[in-house]
């Protein structure tokens, strides 16, 4: 895989390049950038593979430089120090990200992930989807990519219902009837629904309390759902539960 890695810190391109160079024998940087000018001109003159994008640099963002760009045929591995808004905005797109210092094996994972999509059709659809969250004015992310085997749902966060965990797996419930299996463990989704009003009623559940109907007291706390299911309430996280709802 042919790669350019864009960030403004000259030690940050050579970290990385030798991470390259030591853990993932398949990728061939081809350019380094140290800004968003110099890497638009590098894409179009080598055409790679993949991207490894700073999101921050200086007065601009990695965003702007996608944002240039007109058909995005490339992968992109986001590579940031904050944990910010932008960084949430990635996940609600099902995009890679790294936070510095690179983690090697964390790099190895993502490499192998972006090796596995560099011929998917869908990379250009998450990207836009992405960008278009990023344009909001409000800090909200209303809609989340849920990637399948052989699509992308982008769903609107007011629409899911519930989620369950399923060993590494997670089912998403939606209003329309619509169940999805995602291959992403409930964890990952629960650290990005929660902002957004979610509570974790159970290990295996995480629930959106405007589809709560009530609250029962079988079994020690259980959620009746507005769809007519029921969902255990844990003991631990039964007055977290009580508190988001209102009891």
């Amino acid at each position: 895989m042919r790669a350019i890695l864009v960030d403004d810190e000259q030690a940050n391109l050579e970290n990385l390049q030798v991470l390259l160079l030591k853990n993932c024998s398949e990728v061939k940087v081809v350019a380094l950038s140290h800004n968003i000018e110099n890497a638009f001109d590098q894409i179009n003159l080598h055409r790679p593979d993949l991207l490894f994008l700073d999101i921050q640099m200086g007065k601009t963002t990695g965003f702007d430089l996608l944002n240039m760009l007109g058909e995005k045929s490339f992968e992109v591995i986001f590579v940031t120090a904050y944990d910010n808004y932008g960084i949430q905005a990635v996940k609600f797109a099902a995009l890679d990200y790294l936070l510095k210092p690179v983690d090697p094996d964390e790099l190895k994972v993502a490499v192998g992930k972006a090796e596995e999509r560099i011929k998917s059709k869908f990379n250009s659809d998450q990207l836009n989807f992405l960008l278009n969250q990023i344009k909001r004015t409000e800090p909200n992310v209303p809609k989340i990519a849920l990637p399948q085997q052989h699509e992308i749902r982008y769903v609107s966060v007011n629409d899911i219902i519930r989620c369950v965990a399923d060993n590494t797996y997670t089912f998403f419930y939606l209003v329309n009837g619509d169940k999805i299996l995602i291959s992403k463990p409930l964890k990952e989704y629960s650290d990005l629904l929660k902002p957004h009003g979610f509570v974790r009623a159970h290990q295996s559940h995480l629930v959106n309390p405007k589809f709560v109907k009530s609250w029962l007291k079988e079994d020690g706390g259980t959620l009746l759902m507005n769809n007519g299911d029921k969902i255990p309430v844990s003991k631990p996280n039964r007055e977290m539960v009580k508190e988001v709802l209102g009891k």
